[in-house]
């Protein structure tokens, strides 16, 4: 009998007060998927459609109202939080570092909180920071704001995986980085999920990025899953949302392969 997919929405459904006497606000509206061991699954949708909800359930960063979550099989509900969180990699936007911890401090928190070995952090220490492409000697002893966006990011990916998790949570990792560091951090956390086979679930409103980052993409609109698939797949919808959301990065090819010459073509 095949195991469960290491992560697994079941008609969940997740409203919030909205205040004042008004009615509850839906924000995840009867959602159902799994995500693949090893795979790597884009959520894209415009701010209000659910999607950081629907992630943050996963770590039950909050709980959900309706449905169930499964991880590795478990039901989330049977497992005490912080146990659960200590399993999950959780990457924030601008990398959500602890801003009076040294770097080394950051990365060092999941593991010295489970109780491993002085001398083993040490070396995970450094082994995360040649990982995620940061020297050392140079970085360890940094605090946040000595370092630049993308580098706070980096960080925050090897606070991420400082406890070897096979899963990753991605809160629009790149979102608030320049497009030339943003392109190459997408890059970067692509070959360390495939290098170290984790199972990664990114938010994004970006189509384009999760086109060229993600194995495939859900679409999220009002709480509620419009389609989820390959980026094959999704250029044959006929939602006009998703369609929508697919006409940006289709204008943008067409746009470059007009204004910009084959590599070394003539100028």
């Amino acid at each position: 009998m095949p195991s469960s997919p290491p992560i697994v929405y079941a008609h969940v459904g997740k409203s919030f007060d909205g205040g004042r006497g008004a009615k509850p606000v839906v924000a995840v509206d009867d959602v159902s998927f799994g995500v693949a061991e090893g795979e790597f699954l884009a959520v894209v949708g415009s701010s209000g459609s659910g999607k950081t909800t629907l992630l943050r359930l996963a770590n039950r960063l909050i709980d959900a109202d309706r449905g169930t979550i499964t991880i590795e099989g478990e039901d989330v509900r049977a497992v005490d939080p912080v146990q659960l969180r200590r399993r999950i990699g959780y990457v924030f936007q601008s990398g959500g570092l602890f801003p009076h911890l040294s770097v080394a401090d950051n990365i060092a928190i999941t593991p010295k909180l489970m109780g491993t070995d002085p001398g083993k952090v040490s070396a995970r220490i450094d082994e995360l920071l040649e990982l995620v492409q940061l020297d050392g000697a140079q970085y360890r002893d940094r605090l946040p704001h000595e370092l630049s966006g993308g580098q706070r990011q980096r960080v925050g990916v090897a606070r991420a995986l400082a406890a070897r998790p096979r899963i990753v949570l991605m809160d629009e990792p790149f979102g608030a980085l320049d497009p030339l560091t943003r392109d190459a951090l997408g890059d970067d956390f692509r070959a360390l999920h495939r290098a170290l086979k984790l199972t990664t679930v990114m938010i994004t409103h970006d189509m384009t990025e999760a086109l060229l980052l993600a194995d495939r993409v859900a679409v999220m609109q009002a709480g509620r899953l419009l389609a989820l698939g390959t980026p094959a797949e999704l250029s044959k919808s006929k939602n006009t949302y998703v369609n929508e959301l697919l006409r940006t990065p289709r204008r943008q090819a067409e746009r470059l392969n007009t204004l910009l010459p084959p590599q070394g073509g003539a100028a």
